[in-house]
């Protein structure tokens, strides 16, 4: 209890800082490049690989780790979201649907490894290729809470510039589409805005959310959404965005040449590497965009054989617990990990 000082140890202060969730990966895995905890709300794990991207670029690292992460532990969100009827009453995110009534919660972790083209291209399976990322914030609007869709449009636009990339070239987006009934068509006006009115005589730009797969993430919804549209670009195939059956009435599809993806379709197959774009937002205004692209066929395949050992070599391994049983545990849970790992 906040007012109960026996409570208080000396890790109440590094267990419950914000700062510390990605310094605690950092002193565990001895890594000494920028380490920076991100909160922005929803759009929180993609700003985070704004960041992280940044510090590739300018150099300051030859290797970034970026993730997002939600656990729900108390009742309080719950209440305030129901409150503001934000949350969906019957449990189902229908994105960008005419019966669309909320958003769903839900809990999950994702860590992408990021590094430069060319490091990557040396020694290690790549899934896709980020090619530009930008945020921006919403600044003034009719409530704090409430999107804004000139300054969605705007960083799409700024981000397909800084990736070198045409709004023509983007097939697909995935969006926040949390399902409520006024970020979706303000989040679809931004989109069509910038994306689907430049695709015009090319077929409309598809859309999707993983919210609708496994609940909105929160601070982990932009990780999510990246992880997603890097499988797809990877195995060339768009999935559905479930529960979607009559399009929102409030959402001109046709005007802002979009759709939103109903069954499992393959990527076209031009000669152009396919390229296909996340949008975040977080509720306090904080928007992130990335902009990222399919590997050309076979260039993903490139790694050189791995070099055969003379010898095997032992490494040890610490590892620390509070209790006896919190140490088998630990040992279990890191014995699976290297199971997991090698293979």
């Amino acid at each position: 209890m906040p007012n109960d000082l026996s409570a208080i140890s000396p890790y109440t202060a590094t267990g419950g800082a914000l700062s510390i969730a990605a310094n605690r990966i950092s002193y565990c895995l001895n890594l000494h490049g920028p380490s920076v905890a991100v909160d922005t709300a929803c759009s929180s794990s993609l700003v985070a690989v704004h960041l992280a991207c940044t510090s590739l670029w300018n150099g300051e690292c030859p290797l970034a780790l970026a993730g997002g992460v939600n656990v729900i532990i108390g009742v309080m969100p719950f209440v305030s979201f129901s409150r503001s009827a934000m949350l969906s009453p019957d449990g189902r995110c229908k994105a960008f649907d005419a019966r669309a009534n909320g958003f769903v919660r839900g809990e999950g972790v994702g860590v992408v490894a990021l590094k430069p083209l060319a490091a990557a291209l040396a020694g290690n399976p790549i899934y896709a290729v980020i090619r530009g990322t930008g945020v921006n914030q919403d600044g003034r609007t009719d409530g704090i809470s409430m999107p804004s869709a000139s300054a969605q449009a705007e960083l799409v636009r700024e981000t397909c510039r800084h990736a070198g990339v045409l709004p023509s070239q983007v097939h697909y987006v995935e969006a926040h589409g949390t399902g409520t009934a006024v970020g979706d068509p303000i989040e679809a006006r931004a989109l069509g805005t910038a994306l689907g009115a430049e695709c015009d005589g090319q077929g409309p730009c598809v859309i999707g959310s993983v919210k609708t797969n496994i609940g909105h993430l929160e601070g982990a919804a932009g990780i999510a959404g990246l992880i997603k549209t890097a499988l797809l670009l990877k195995h060339g195939q768009i999935p559905p965005s479930l529960h979607f059956k009559n399009p929102n009435p409030h959402i001109d599809f046709e005007k802002l040449n979009l759709r939103v993806a109903q069954a499992l379709e393959s990527c076209p197959n031009g000669g152009e590497p396919l390229i296909a774009n996340v949008n975040s937002f977080g509720f306090g205004g904080t928007n992130a965009h990335a902009v990222l692209q399919a590997m050309p066929n076979g260039q993903h395949q490139r790694r050189p054989a791995r070099k055969r050992r003379s010898s095997a070599r032992a490494c040890l391994l610490s590892i620390s617990a509070r209790s006896d049983e919190s140490l088998r545990g630990s040992c279990r849970n890191t014995r699976l990990f290297f199971r997991l790992a090698v293979r």
